[in-house]
């Protein structure tokens, strides 16, 4: 089953939120977690990484903060979850410590899955931050009402 990490989860949701933001400057790791509640060294760590991997800017400062290092347009769900999880892959053989196993000569699914790891990553490659930005913001669960009655 493929699935993504919370810490992609959550850069992704932080990019969501950078883009939303627009010009209207950047945001703390703390208000990010805050907004999203998650916990506070998480997102500064995933902020971090994003970071390292050219996706934000880190400006110091009473007015600092993070911001998107290029248009939500130009950067792709790919390059949000490969800066945090590292390349995608399907199946051992597909990563680079995964080597040659002992099945490697005689496998008959390595190579179409090879080509389902490819598609994968066109469709995550397709799928950019403003794309996600685009889509309405999840309303919140609705609170049942509570009935009063009087005997």
């Amino acid at each position: 089953m493929l699935r993504l990490s919370k810490k992609a989860d959550y850069a992704l949701i932080a990019m969501k939120h950078l883009a939303l933001r627009g010009d209207r400057g950047s945001s703390s790791a703390r208000e990010i977690a805050a907004l999203y509640d998650i916990p506070i060294e998480l997102m500064a760590k995933v902020l971090q990484r994003l970071v390292r991997r050219g996706l934000l800017v880190s400006q110091q400062g009473t007015r600092g903060g993070y911001y998107l290092s290029r248009a939500p347009l130009q950067i792709s769900v790919a390059d949000v979850i490969q800066a945090i999880e590292g390349p995608v892959t399907v199946t051992a053989c597909s990563t680079e410590e995964g080597g040659q196993c002992e099945q490697f000569s005689k496998c008959n699914v390595r190579d179409p899955l090879f080509r389902v790891r490819e598609r994968i990553l066109a469709a995550l490659g397709e799928c950019t931050i403003a794309e996600l930005a685009a889509d309405p913001p999840t309303p919140a669960p609705a609170r049942p009402a509570v009935l009063h009655t009087h005997l």
